[in-house]
């Protein structure tokens, strides 16, 4: 029933080697769910552009998760060592810019997500499943 032929030696699995970026990008989408973000997607950029590694993508339906979101991210990523090289947004609420070099945290309110469209305008990037 469908065996190993002789001398056959099983498959393989696939590993491979998750970068720091990476893993920054999938803890800040990790801790923008625990604030009730949705529609959370981590876009894979380091094939197309040199500016970051990864985008993370969020949508927030309201100003008082956005900003709870972002301090969230914040606070809890400086706790790891790491710290935002750039924050923009927190005064509107609307767009909330992370800035942590290889990943981009992008919190946005619904109508400034379909708007600007990130994932559009980056469709040539892998999407990295958010677990």
């Amino acid at each position: 029933m469908g065996g190993l032929k002789k001398n056959e030696k099983p498959a393989q699995p696939v590993v491979r080697e998750v970068e720091d970026g990476e893993l920054l990008a999938r803890r800040a989408a990790e801790l923008t769910l625990e604030k009730k973000c949705e529609d959370v997607k981590i876009l894979d950029l380091r094939e197309l552009t040199s500016v970051t590694d990864f985008f993370v993508i969020v949508t927030a339906d309201s100003e008082r998760k956005a900003k709870a979101a972002a301090e969230h991210v914040i606070e809890e990523l400086r706790g790891e060592d790491e710290r935002p090289l750039h924050v923009e947004g927190l005064d509107s609420m609307h767009w909330i810019l992370l800035d942590y070099v290889n990943v981009v945290v992008h919190i946005f309110m619904p109508d400034e997500r379909g708007f600007y469209d990130l994932e559009s305008l980056w469709s040539d990037a892998p999407v990295v499943a958010v677990t």
